[in-house]
């Protein structure tokens, strides 16, 4: 009955978190958004403490629970594993294994210094929501909006609107590439071995783990039912029953209860354990003697680690760069020359992140802001210390003041929840106009496409000859009211580089 709610429950919330990441409408968000901000690496960046008390709270009574519940990319392990299991001789195919010790602490401690050190890459590279948010955003979400698209299609030939088209394009190849990776070493490692990945590199599983150790209930093994006959550690997914010896690895354990179902002798119980039959020691030959006086350094590792990753978040710092752009077709259907992105001299990076500071230090790269930046305007940077982090970009679109999908979505803090009133009040940079570039002076031609377009009226357009009234006409830019939109950059005529382009400013201001 315990395995049968646990697979529901993680059922629901792998489809729901998947869904997030897939759905272009932003309906899902609006319901279930705050299932994002229950995962537990993101809520220590956001510094969302009721949540991580909670997953504390919860680790301590229960054991993994998240790992096998919250964590979409656990359970996306668990499904590859599960897959694997139905073929015949595979039934049965996992085994005790001593637990990596050295393996888990050394990847936790890169991730610390990566935090310290303001690496950002390296740090959405090993945390676990990220890591499935990059895998569904990039390869699950292209093919859920080629389905759409079909759908749009077919509805299209019956003269209905029930559906409508998206775009579809790969939106950082880097990222992409990443992505793809990802996919590939944690499938096969959760086809080989069910929850190597969780219990060898995971950093968010190491730390649950040290808590795990703790819980109050948990699977226990009754020596007066066992008969010895290993079914349990065969069926054990993160190979941490050692049935020989009557033992359970809880560092280890992911609270799935596969092995209560699958214990014919009904001797693994779940709950507080009782009395001298049951083991629940890490180590096969550790006394319950030695395993109390190893509790007390276990645990104040255990809270010390806690409180250095949750910490460290606070002391990242990096600086997001350029990225490649690719070409854009409009003006009807004739091709244009490719667009060069401007050499910004400060990235531009989204109202309510507040600054590129803020921006770098709490981003995790989980892409989830990107998949709903129904402008096109957000894409994974290429820079190798902000990999996977956003960046704002005005090839396909413009960020429209209406739109606040991104600042409601982020999970980490960011990017801060704004208002419409609030965003078309704040300075992410200001248009910047280059005389020799535009079309008035190259060629000659009239055109005030920037002023026709600017939202905030902060572009008007002036005789080129102050003498002449009847002269053609430059944009002035007042840099005191412009938002930074890209409304002007992006519908700029002139190529490859436009005339006018966005620079972003380090700290946001509200004017």
């Amino acid at each position: 009955m315990l395995r049968k709610i646990r697979i529901f429950a993680a059922t629901v919330f792998f489809v729901l978190i998947t869904l997030l990441f897939l759905d272009f409408t932003g309906t899902i968000h609006a319901w279930f958004g705050w299932m994002a901000k229950l995962q537990f690496w993101p809520a220590v960046l956001a510094l969302n403490v009721g949540v991580v008390i909670g997953l504390v709270i919860l680790t301590l009574l229960l054991g993994r629970v998240y790992c096998s519940v919250i964590c979409p990319l656990g359970v996306m392990q668990d499904v590859i594993s599960w897959v694997s299991g139905k073929r015949k001789k595979k039934k049965f195919r996992f085994s005790y294994s001593p637990a990596k010790s050295i393996l888990r602490y050394a990847v936790l401690a890169v991730f610390v210094v990566a935090c310290v050190a303001g690496v950002g890459s390296l740090v959405a590279l090993l945390a676990p929501y990220s890591a499935y948010g990059r895998i569904a955003s990039n390869l699950f979400a292209p093919v859920y909006q080629a389905g759409n698209n079909l759908l749009a299609y077919f509805a299209e030939q019956s003269d209905s609107y029930a559906f409508y088209r998206v775009d579809t394009y790969i939106k950082g190849i880097g990222t992409f590439v990443v992505a793809l990776v990802s996919l590939v070493v944690i499938a096969v490692l959760a086809w080989r071995n069910g929850r190597t990945y969780c219990n060898t590199i995971c950093p968010v599983g190491t730390i649950l783990g040290f808590l795990a150790r703790f819980s109050l209930l948990k699977p226990h093994i009754d020596l007066s039912k066992c008969n010895g006959c290993g079914v349990c550690a065969r069926k054990c997914k993160a190979s941490c029953i050692d049935a020989k010896n009557h033992m359970i690895d809880y560092s280890r354990c992911v609270a799935c209860m596969d092995c209560l179902d699958n214990c014919h002798q009904q001797a693994i119980r779940y709950g507080k354990p009782v009395g001298a039959v049951t083991c629940a020691s890490a180590q096969p030959t550790a006394s319950k003697a030695e395993a109390d006086q190893a509790a007390d350094p276990s645990r104040r590792r255990a809270l010390a680690a806690t409180a250095v990753v949750t910490l460290s978040s606070l002391a990242a710092k990096a600086q997001q760069k350029k990225e490649a752009v690719e070409m854009k077709k409009d003006g009807g259907f004739a091709p244009i020359k490719e667009r060069v992105e401007p050499d910004r001299v400060s990235p531009l990076t989204p109202p309510g992140s507040l600054s590129v500071k803020n921006l770098t230090q709490h981003c995790t790269g989980c892409q989830l802001c990107v998949s709903v930046c129904e402008n096109h305007v957000l894409r994974p940077s290429g820079d190798l210390m902000t990999l996977m982090q956003p960046v704002m970009s005005y090839e396909r679109g413009y960020c429209r003041p209406e739109c606040t999908k991104c600042s409601e979505v982020c999970p980490a803090g960011a990017i801060k929840p704004i208002t419409k009133a609030d965003k078309s009040a704040i300075q992410i940079g200001h248009a910047v106009w280059v005389k020799d570039l535009c079309i008035v002076n190259a060629e000659g031609k009239s055109c005030g496409n920037c002023e026709r377009h600017c939202p905030t009226k902060s572009i008007q357009m002036v005789p080129k000859d102050p003498s002449d009234p009847k002269s053609l006409q430059i944009p002035v830019v007042n840099v005191e009211t412009c938002i930074g939109c890209g409304a002007c950059e992006h519908l700029c005529p002139a190529r490859p580089h436009s005339a006018i382009y966005v620079q972003g400013h380090e700290v946001h201001r509200t004017i």
